[in-house]
C-alpha cells in the first residue's frame, strides 16, 4: 500500500460536513485526555491492536491529536495525526452502521485542519488502503516509490539476521 500526499493549504471545509452530521446526533469532535482508555479500547476492539497502539500514542501529544465521532455518548469513530510519524495522518476507522453517512471524511477533514493549523503545508496518508477516498475527500495523490515504506515489518527484518 502507497503512501499518499494531500495539500494542507487547499482542503475543503469541514464545518458544514460537521454541522450535517451533528443535525443526526453524530458528533465530531477532539478526544480529551480523560477519554483515552475508552476511546483505545473501542479502537482495539474494532480495528486492532495496531491501530490501536497509535491511537494510544496521539494521546500522548499536546493537544491531543485524535478526533472521535459519538453518537448517543458511544464513538462510532476515530482518526489520528502525528502518531505513528510527525506529520503523518491515520490511522482513521469508521463503524461499520455509519460508514456511508460522511463520518470519514468529517473525521479525515477534521484531523487535517488541525495539522494545517499547526503550521503543515503538506500531510502524507501513510499505507492507504482506500485509495479513492482519500482522492476524493480531500484531493490526495499517490507518492510513488513509498510501498512499503515506514510500515514495513522492521522487527522480522532484525530477527532474519
Amino acid at each position: 500500500m502507497a503512501d499518499m500526499l494531500v495539500k494542507l493549504y487547499d482542503l475543503p471545509p469541514v464545518e458544514r460536513p460537521v454541522a450535517r452530521l451533528a443535525e443526526r446526533g453524530i458528533v465530531i469532535r477532539r478526544a480529551m485526555p480523560y477519554e483515552k482508555r475508552i476511546v483505545v479500547a473501542w479502537v482495539r476492539e474494532s480495528f486492532g491492536d495496531g491501530w490501536a497502539d497509535e491511537c494510544e500514542a496521539a494521546f500522548g501529544n499536546h493537544p491531543v491529536s485524535c478526533f472521535i465521532a459519538t453518537e448517543a455518548g458511544r464513538v462510532t469513530g476515530f482518526a489520528c495525526h502525528d502518531s505513528t510519524c510527525r506529520n503523518f495522518f491515520g490511522p482513521i476507522g469508521v463503524a461499520e452502521k455509519v460508514r456511508g453517512a460522511g463520518v470519514g471524511s468529517a473525521l479525515l477533514r477534521s484531523c487535517l485542519h488541525a495539522m494545517a493549523s499547526q503550521g503543515y503545508a503538506y500531510a502524507i496518508i501513510g499505507g492507504v488502503g482506500p485509495a479513492a477516498f482519500f482522492a476524493e475527500s480531500v484531493g490526495a495523490v499517490p507518492i510513488e516509490g513509498s510501498t512499503p515504506g515506514i510500515y514495513r515489518d522492521r522487527l522480522k527484518e532484525t530477527r532474519s539476521r
